[in-house]
């Protein structure tokens, strides 16, 4: 790949950093071992985000609508609702392949140099996984603790969520010794689920992503009326399918519910039929194949 071909993954990078630097601008914290509770940790960012975090400056969205639907039948998740849809509307799974600070690890994971697991129709079989993880964790077990139990509950948080673990388990007990004898059983299991989804993101490109987070499952759902997507150009498209083949997420077509929409497609495409956006803007240098 030619160092043209190397500069929208380069700003892409940029992006996701920048993004985990927002999400996590509360430096003090990190020195502090405390957590942060200011005013903005009141507001959602989009991407994954542990709220645990000591310098998250604003909430995640899964363990927002967790806690929101803990919350029913005596408060309705109104904020959080309306949160997901708009910006599953405007982004969809951009959200994935741009603001998500654990999609940028797992990235970063899968450059180390090991032999790597290509997509199969079983990792296209396993993709589904999130949707159940989505349907359980998400939303019914939060459900279920606060009608039968009478208690909050954010059951994905607390028994899966490896950003959770990663950005907020660790740095805290590392710094704060006084957490280390409340770390019981667990947080043993939280630790063990941690280490297998980071030493899989090493062999499997976004494992997590792929078949595990229910954020993305939810973005998932906008993939068809999301205004900022990857799409596909018919008139110019001559049906080949390298930008299929060479997609590590399990795509079976661009801008799917699996697409991340980071645009790597649209550099291997031969004809330039792919583009950002709700309509294509044709720009004076782009001539279109006879």
């Amino acid at each position: 790949m030619d160092k043209t071909n190397k500069r929208p993954e380069l700003r892409r990078k940029c992006i996701q950093l920048a993004s985990a630097l927002l999400y996590n601008a509360n430096l003090p914290g990190f020195a502090s071992g405390s957590i942060y509770k200011g005013p903005s940790k009141g507001v959602c960012v989009p991407g994954l985000n542990c709220y645990s975090c000591p310098g998250a400056v604003g909430s995640c969205p899964l363990g927002a609508l967790q806690n929101a639907l803990s919350s029913l039948p005596r408060k309705l998740p109104l904020y959080i609702a309306g949160f997901l849809l708009l910006i599953g509307v405007a982004l969809g799974r951009v959200v994935c392949g741009f603001l998500c600070p654990f999609g940028l690890i797992q990235e970063l994971l899968h450059k180390i140099p090991t032999p790597k697991i290509k997509k199969s129709k079983w990792t296209r079989r396993l993709s589904w996984l999130k949707y159940v993880i989505l349907v359980v964790f998400v939303v019914a077990l939060p459900i279920w603790y606060a009608f039968a139990k009478g208690m909050p509950v954010p059951a994905f948080c607390k028994y899966i969520c490896p950003a959770g673990t990663l950005e907020g388990g660790f740095p805290l007990l590392s710094l704060r010794g006084e957490y280390r004898a409340l770390a019981g059983a667990l947080f043993g299991w939280k630790t063990l689920v941690c280490i297998v989804i980071l030493v899989l993101c090493v062999f499997l490109y976004r494992a997590f992503c792929r078949f595990l987070c229910p954020l993305g499952a939810i973005y998932s759902l906008f993939s068809r009326i999301a205004l900022l997507a990857v799409r596909v150009d018919k008139e110019l498209c001559n049906g080949c399918g390298a930008c299929v083949r060479a997609c590590q997420m399990d795509v079976k077509r661009v801008g799917d519910h699996e697409c991340i929409h980071c645009g790597h497609c649209g550099q291997l495409c031969p004809k330039n039929a792919i583009y950002f956006g709700k309509e294509r803007k044709p720009c004076k240098q782009e001539k279109r194949p006879d």
